[in-house]
């Protein structure tokens, strides 16, 4: 009796495990044309991502080009670079300012945008909402070359920071602004907000977009004004949106930068006056890795932002989990 029940039980799974079988393969089937076209894509992501990291290896090593030499019989030095690289005496400052940027970056990145989407949601005049939507977002198509120059040419002497300034009897006199390290973080900051909230609120807009009219048709009907139908059900509609674009941002966190683009403005801005608060990982690897052709240090440095990254895109990730929210991987 005991034997034919456990052999029904074991039936019974393998025509679940089959069954489950059966839809998946009928799924991809039915996404085929999806399939095929992600197919580009993914070779694009195995030759530039997956297959040059066997490059990684010269971070274990003291690398040295040569017509001669390849990458696999190099002296080996195993963890010497990132010994190097901890116990220096720029490290924990030069951490300091990645990390710190990162966070202003990132805070005033999703508070903006979500503040300037909400504001966009509001109008209801569509020619105004335009025009109003293609102003703030055009600065984000300037590469950032242009944007440190144009942001260099406002923090001159006589550049237009320090005319406003004057004029509102705000200060005496004009101020070297990138000449003090302690402003340029504020400057970052300012900056990146300038440069990007206007695309980063398209996201957020699309999202709106999405939300049940009726739920706010609803609202106004119980008597709730504007900001009680963005605080009970915009901002819930948006939530995992949100989430999703945070694990995505985290994952660029040591890069002082959405999506990695913080770089070029400090290494552009940087001055002999500000580079205790300017200079970053990236800027690092570049000062002492490849223009003293050490590229063994300037590949721990960026192992070690890579690792970095992956563990804070797991923490956020299962943070998103708990939170009850649609986890990204």
């Amino acid at each position: 009796m005991q034997d034919s029940s456990l052999s029904t039980g074991i039936s019974d799974t393998m025509v679940v495990k089959k069954s489950a079988r059966r839809k998946k393969w009928e799924k991809i089937k039915s996404q085929r044309q999806l399939m095929l076209m992600s197919v580009p894509l993914l070779i694009y992501i195995i030759i530039f991502h997956y297959i040059p990291l066997y490059g990684w290896l010269m971070a274990f090593q003291r690398y040295r080009p040569s017509p001669t030499a390849t990458i696999f019989n190099q002296e080996w030095v195993g963890l010497e670079q990132f010994k190097f690289l901890f116990k220096g005496a720029n490290f924990g400052r030069v951490l300091r300012n990645t990390v710190a940027m990162s966070l202003i970056n990132l805070v005033l990145s999703f508070v903006t945008a979500i503040a300037l989407a909400l504001l966009l949601n509001e109008i209801k005049n569509l020619f105004v909402k335009k025009v109003v939507q293609t102003i703030s977002y055009l600065p984000y198509f300037l590469s950032w070359v242009i944007a440190a120059t144009m942001v260099s040419q406002a923090l001159l002497n006589n550049g237009i920071v320090n005319e406003i300034l004057l004029a509102l009897r705000i200060i005496d006199q004009p101020k070297l602004w990138l000449a003090e390290g302690k402003h340029f973080w504020t400057i970052f900051g300012v900056a990146n907000v300038w440069k990007n909230v206007g695309f980063n609120a398209i996201v957020y807009l699309g999202a709106m977009a999405a939300i049940d009219p009726h739920l706010y048709e609803a609202a106004e009907i119980d008597g709730a004004g504007r900001f009680k139908k963005m605080r009970y059900i915009t901002l819930p509609g948006i939530k995992s949106t949100f989430m999703v674009l945070l694990i995505m941002n985290v994952a660029h966190l040591l890069s002082a930068g959405t999506g990695g683009s913080g770089f070029e403005f400090q290494l552009l801005l940087q001055r002999p006056g500000n580079i205790a608060w300017s200079e970053t990982i990236d800027v690092f690897a570049i000062r002492y890795g490849i223009r003293q052709s050490n590229f063994s240090l300037a590949t721990a440095a960026g192992m070690f932002k890579t690792v970095v990254s992956i563990f804070l895109v797991f923490s956020v990730n299962a943070i998103a989990k708990k939170l009850g929210e649609e986890r990204l991987i």
